[in-house]
């Protein structure tokens, strides 16, 4: 019963065809650059992205409900940090259906905006160290899924494309 009454609260937030708020920039004086890494601002949210379209997909058997499987995995920055145990491993994105976890913070799948066998455009719900935050990513496979690129959108995403070494 406890959980029943905000998870109405939540459908019909989600329904209501209302805007998130989205204009408490988070304070990033006391963050490291690794930590602004993984925890970029917060994305501003055009008109454009209120709609409801379908998410694109390459063909039927792509569930555009989840991360596709190919860019699922154990992914470092630095190769190096592959071997590490958790914890330990800074560099290091995990994936899973509906997940992403890095050092200090974790993204969970709110909204795949487009989606294919090796590319994802989606929105995340991220918390991690005491603050939550959503980000636009876009994630693709390259050589021949050796590596993942990561490109945050949106106001305050970081520079460029970030460059990820699958982890055997």
């Amino acid at each position: 019963m406890r959980w029943t009454i905000p998870a109405a609260l939540l459908l019909l937030a989600a329904c209501s065809g209302g805007q998130d708020d989205e204009s408490s920039p988070e304070a990033s004086s006391n963050v490291g650059p690794l930590q602004k890494a993984e925890r970029p601002a917060p994305a501003e949210m055009s008109p454009a992205d209120t709609e409801t379209e379908a998410p694109t997909k390459a063909d039927d058997t792509i569930d555009v409900r989840t991360i596709p499987a190919a860019i699922r995995g154990r992914w470092a920055l630095d190769a190096t940090d592959c071997p590490k145990r958790p914890g330990t491993d800074l560099t290091v994105l995990t994936i899973d259906g509906a997940n992403l976890r890095f050092h200090e913070s974790h993204g969970e799948l709110a909204r795949v905006r487009e989606s294919g066998a090796g590319r994802i455009v989606a929105d995340y719900r991220f918390s991690g160290e005491g603050e939550e935050w959503d980000r636009r990513m876009r994630l693709d496979l390259a050589d021949g899924g050796k590596t993942l690129i990561r490109r945050d959108e949106g106001e305050g995403a970081a520079a460029g494309p970030m460059r990820y070494t699958r982890c055997v």
